[in-house]
């Protein structure tokens, strides 16, 4: 039985903490309509991420992994969207959202490049 790489294993910690922190982000989010529509399409997109990328792990085929990594990719730029509303409208302040919207960023660079390797080395 191999381990798999120390790098997907890491990656896989990292995107656990991103949703954690999703979690708690939305835990601070006030009861309004708005903010409760928000905070459910948040967590569903931002703690997503971790669950698909662990599928993409046990992914069957290259083309299987390309998918399910662009899934991952996927949700995170809904993430992006859905942060980018709350603080446009000011219901988090950006001191409490920026170091996620910045950690979600780099993260889809690390699944954009991800996808571009696996995709290159597709035969």
């Amino acid at each position: 039985m191999t381990t798999q790489p120390t790098r997907a294993v890491e990656l896989q910690k990292r995107l656990i903490c991103f949703a954690a922190k999703i979690v708690g982000l939305c835990s601070k989010l006030h009861e309004t309509p708005e903010a409760r529509h928000i905070s459910n399409q948040l967590l569903r997109c931002g703690t997503a991420t971790a669950a698909n990328y662990g599928e993409a792990r046990g992914a069957e085929s290259r083309s299987d992994f390309v998918h399910k990594l662009r899934v991952v990719l996927k949700e995170l730029n809904e993430t992006e969207v859905w942060l980018q509303l709350i603080e446009q409208t000011t219901l988090l302040s950006a001191e409490i959202t920026g170091p996620i919207v910045a950690e979600n960023r780099e993260l889809c660079r690390i699944i954009a490049a991800s996808i571009k390797t696996a995709r290159g080395t597709e035969t």
